[in-house]
């Protein structure tokens, strides 16, 4: 990977065997995230090694993230980096195409064939909560905080979150978690299904290797493959459904076969 582009991005990555462990570097900002993080987390993404099965997402120090920088709502923005009001003056066109490509950094998660976790302590606010929201799966610990802040600052959340929140939460939560801008705390994100653990404070690290542990357990072709029909089970008519697991257990038997040396 491009060391350059992961520290202008204040993205550290770490591959353990079949773990990587991607970690929002910038801890004296609260892991506030800026356009270079976006375009660091897509070449994360791009470059994703593909016998990693396993892709933790962690924030450095005592918060996940605090969201965006807030000089990216300042005239002058940051050094180097798009300013958002700036987005106000330019074309629609100029604007979808500059929000899609920072939606990248945010959906590549749940599309790879790696299962993807957040490991979330202290603050996920705005683009922080949709980048947890943007994973397979959440871990928390009991200081975790959950807000989507966006229409405070009178916009909406735009990096693609409000899908995966409305199928963690469903519709009515879901509004009501945006339209309030109030904190989501660990143990409510457990009972109504955002997050699926929650650890003591200083047990996070140990809750995501309890869950990591049974996955890595089970074949990888399987759980890719079941990974992918549940991700399409949200979009597809039963009776496509049914038909994808079909076609998807018929690909499953013809490698067990192969295996056994039972091919035609």
């Amino acid at each position: 990977m491009d060391a350059s582009l992961l520290a202008a991005g204040n993205v550290k990555v770490d591959v353990d065997g079949a773990v990587m462990t991607v970690t929002l570097d910038r801890a004296e900002a609260r892991n506030a995230q800026t356009p270079k993080t976006w375009e660091a987390l897509v070449h994360v993404g791009h470059e994703l090694p593909a016998d990693v099965r396993v892709v933790v997402l962690r924030g450095a120090g005592s918060t996940f993230s605090a969201g965006l920088d807030r000089r990216m709502f300042t005239p002058e923005g940051i050094p180097g980096e798009p300013s958002l009001l700036s987005l106000a003056t330019a074309s629609d066109s100029e604007v979808d195409a500059q929000i899609s490509a920072y939606q990248d950094a945010f959906t590549w998660w749940r599309a790879s064939d790696a299962i993807t976790i957040a490991a979330v302590q202290g603050h996920a606010i705005g683009a922080g909560f949709q980048l947890a929201l943007g994973c397979d799966l959440i871990v928390a610990d009991e200081t975790a905080l959950f807000s989507m802040k966006e229409p405070s600052f009178g916009l909406v959340p735009d990096l693609a979150g409000t899908a995966p929140l409305v199928e963690a939460v469903g519709y009515s939560r879901a509004l009501e978690i945006c339209a309030s801008t109030r904190s989501v705390g660990a143990h409510e994100a457990l009972r109504i299904g955002l997050v699926v653990a929650v650890a003591p404070v200083g047990g996070l690290d140990t809750a995501v290797s309890a869950l990591i542990a049974p996955i890595l357990a089970n074949p990888a072709d399987s759980v890719t493959a079941t990974k992918h029909l549940l991700r399409g089970a949200q979009h597809r008519h039963p009776v496509d459904q049914r038909a994808a697991e079909r076609d998807a257990q018929r690909e499953r038997l013809h490698a067990l076969a192969a295996l056994a040396g039972l091919g035609s």
